[in-house]
């Protein structure tokens, strides 16, 4: 299937990240979803494209699915208000050795203590089901704003350098163009949110793919959503929990590419980024001015919509480092809520003068601006929900004052 800038939004599918118990069987899926978009079609590939989506199969690794069978006194889903509470039992031993079970077990399950831990779990569950995204800026606050916050930034700050595409790779790729790079990230941010992975999954994606094709020459189009693929699968493994397995992501690409096709382009994508998995990105950046100076709920999210799009677009953006695309995001979210810019807080920690984000600022305004145009969808869809303050139907300044 050849890349078209009005191409179709991908399946979705309703899968559960964080606990590998709540997946939806193959049968499911087949009455419930429509048709994956494939992006690209290896001329090798013909003979296997959908010839195996009807035997996709979704298994987790035996142990985590031992680990699974067991109850903890914690939340086992951010998305789930469900809190399993392992029984309490009193042990004693009789004067022959034997194990006595206490009659205390069953008023233990009636403790005020208990009732009140439950409560609470229960509601920090729900809390986070809401504004999970948000609070991830506010878990790490001690570290963040302990002593080590500028040594942490400045070591970000170099990183950001050594590890950056450079801007023009496209150059060395003729088959591909800016188009089919922007489809391919907003397919890739639908599956993200699909397979419910975090946001940091989604931008060490994106840069280990533009670092490969920044690094390699005269790659197919056809093999374009091989790449993108492997590189959401590498991102997932060093990010997540739970990352997705191998047969899911053949499955995402309505099998357009087989099992051992993922794994070579897998090795190929290491071997060519040298293992270099580690890399600052503007979400990292974002997260720490929001701990040194934070802002509302709806300015966070509007920020994090607005750093996230600029993942679309290789003109101009990968001409700025993701510490200042960060910066514009937070200036350009802080000023459509609050009509406000730079704090000077964040100018004394990152050094950042207004004047210095200012031609970054003006790019991401104009791109936030012609957003509601875009055919690509996956990104508004994301930001529109109540998790986000539906902060992508938010209508951008028409001006910025300078």
């Amino acid at each position: 299937m050849n890349f078209s800038t009005n191409a179709p939004s991908g399946t979705k599918i309703m899968k559960e990240n964080s606990h590998p118990s709540t997946k939806m069987t193959v049968s499911q899926f087949q009455q419930t979803s429509r048709q994956r978009t494939v992006l690209g079609v290896l001329n090798e590939n013909e003979q296997h494209v959908r010839s195996h989506s009807q035997g996709s199969q979704f298994s987790r690794h035996s142990s985590l699915t031992e680990r699974s069978q067991h109850t903890f006194l914690c939340c086992t889903s951010s998305s789930s208000s469900e809190v399993y509470i392992e029984e309490a039992c009193e042990v004693v031993l009789d004067s022959s050795g034997q194990e006595e079970v206490s009659d205390d077990q069953n008023e233990a399950l009636n403790n005020e203590d208990a009732r009140l831990l439950l409560e609470l779990c229960s509601s920090l569950c729900q809390d986070v089901s809401m504004h999970s995204e948000y609070n991830e800026f506010h878990l790490s606050d001690k570290v963040q704003c302990s002593e080590y916050a500028e040594d942490i930034y400045r070591h970000l700050r170099q990183n950001e350098v050594q590890l950056r595409p450079l801007p023009n790779y496209l150059e060395k790729h003729p088959e591909i163009t800016n188009d089919m790079r922007i489809i391919l990230v907003d397919w890739l941010v639908e599956v993200a949110q699909e397979y419910k992975l975090c946001s940091e999954t989604l931008y060490l994606a994106v840069n280990y793919l533009d670092r490969f094709l920044t690094s390699t020459m005269f790659i197919e189009r056809g093999k374009l959503q091989l790449a993108g693929t492997a590189a959401l699968m590498i991102a997932s493994k060093y990010e997540e929990c739970f990352p997705p397995e191998l047969t899911d992501f053949v499955y995402i690409t309505d099998s357009t590419y087989t099992k051992r096709q993922l794994i070579r382009m897998e090795h190929i994508f290491l071997e060519v980024l040298t293992f270099k998995l580690t890399v600052a990105t503007a979400k990292q950046f974002l997260r720490q001015f929001l701990v040194v100076h934070p802002v509302s709920v709806t300015t966070a999210n509007l920020a994090m919509y607005v750093s996230e799009l600029s993942l679309l677009e290789i003109d101009p953006f990968l001409q700025y480092t993701p510490s200042i695309v960060a910066a514009s995001a937070y200036c350009l979210a802080n000023y459509t809520v609050s009509r406000s810019l730079w704090p000077s807080a964040l100018q004394a920690f990152t050094g950042y003068t207004l004047s210095e984000i200012e031609d970054c600022l003006i790019d991401l305004h104009k791109l936030y601006v012609k957003a509601e145009r875009l055919p690509q969808l996956a990104m508004r869809d994301k930001y529109r929900s109540s998790k986000y303050c539906r902060v992508s139907l938010i209508t951008a300044p028409a001006t910025l004052p300078f």
